[in-house]
């Protein structure tokens, strides 16, 4: 049996149901990266060049935990998945700069996923993938239509249930907090936050202090991408509803304060956070801006973040 590694890291927590549900319906054994971990971090780093972010370099470290442990590494090439919204430079040209900096690694699963180029092509580099395990054409639609449907259940469980992908994936985290619990929305790509070594276990350390928190996983879809077109008309990053789409909305529905969590050095980050903080002064929500980066010190993140509830709290007080 044909064995696929996927890296714990970038499109993982959005996609990953998606992707194991198409490579076992072809017949394939996946493989997944450990959580990220000292050495994981450690050996990315070591391969990324100086303008690399975090996250990508945690990518790159995920690529060397899985080097002889898979037949396959599975890393597309996501370009863009809308009109007129492309996604970061870096991301697409992810597979380039893996075997560029992983020359020991497996062959990859590279598919150009670009719906500016049409159905056709989008397809056609599917199907491109579908053929490294079978030639029957029946079998590959099946996959691809399991894997789909895999994808809108994801997605509509953690609107649904309100849990985050660590939960609907893994069953991690608790979602039950105390009665005097004030709820704080936590605004990120979902491989910053979900990632409980890069992140610091930011949500659930929110979440033992009695905060509920919120996500963008938590909003329908079709509710973040109106909420992104009010904020800020036609988006051009792609992701971009996971950001401004999940401020907005949050700012409009009610929460007590907002932390927003950015990768050091992502320019489209910066871009998208700052129409959040813009909007967040405006309503008077409290907001905390947290900035990673593999030097980044738990001790000083949780001092900030105690600091930041406690002025949430006294502001609530006060409100009261």
């Amino acid at each position: 049996m044909v064995t696929v590694g996927i890296p714990r890291a970038l499109l993982f927590y959005q996609y990953y149901p998606m992707w194991k549900a198409f490579f076992e319906k072809l017949g394939a054994e996946v493989v997944v990266s450990p959580p990220t971990n000292k050495s994981i971090l450690n050996s990315g780093v070591m391969r990324g060049v100086q303008d690399t972010c975090l996250p990508v370099k945690v990518f790159f470290g995920h690529i060397i935990a899985l080097v002889g442990k898979c037949d396959l590494i599975f890393v597309p090439a996501v370009t863009s998945l809308g009109k007129k919204s492309y996604n970061c430079s870096k991301l697409i040209g992810l597979p380039n700069m893996a075997r560029a900096l992983v020359p020991e690694s497996p062959p990859f699963l590279a598919p150009e996923i670009d719906c500016e180029k049409g159905r056709y092509n989008f397809y056609r580099n599917i199907y491109a993938v579908g053929r490294y395990f079978t030639s029957n054409p029946f079998k590959l639609k099946k996959a691809v239509e399991e894997g789909w449907v895999s994808n809108l259940n994801y997605r509509n469980k953690m609107s649904d249930e309100k849990i985050t992908p660590l939960q609907a994936i893994d069953g991690k985290l608790s979602t039950d907090v105390g009665p005097s619990s004030f709820t704080v929305a936590v605004i990120a790509h979902p491989y910053i936050i979900y990632d409980e070594y890069v992140s610091h276990q930011l949500i659930s350390r929110l979440q033992k202090m009695e905060v509920k928190v919120v996500t963008a996983e938590m909003v329908p879809q079709e509710e973040l991408d109106v909420a992104t077109r009010r904020a800020v008309g036609v988006p051009h990053w792609l992701f971009e509803s996971e950001i401004i789409g999940a401020g907005e909305y949050y700012l409009e529905t009610g929460v007590d304060g907002i932390i927003i969590v950015a990768a050091f050095g992502c320019g489209p980050d910066s871009m998208m956070l700052s129409v959040v903080e813009h909007r967040a002064r405006e309503s008077e929500i409290p907001l905390l801006p947290l900035s990673v980066d593999e030097h980044s010190s738990e001790g000083g993140l949780l001092t900030r973040l105690e600091a930041f509830l406690d002025m949430v709290k006294r502001r609530k007080r006060v409100c009261v």
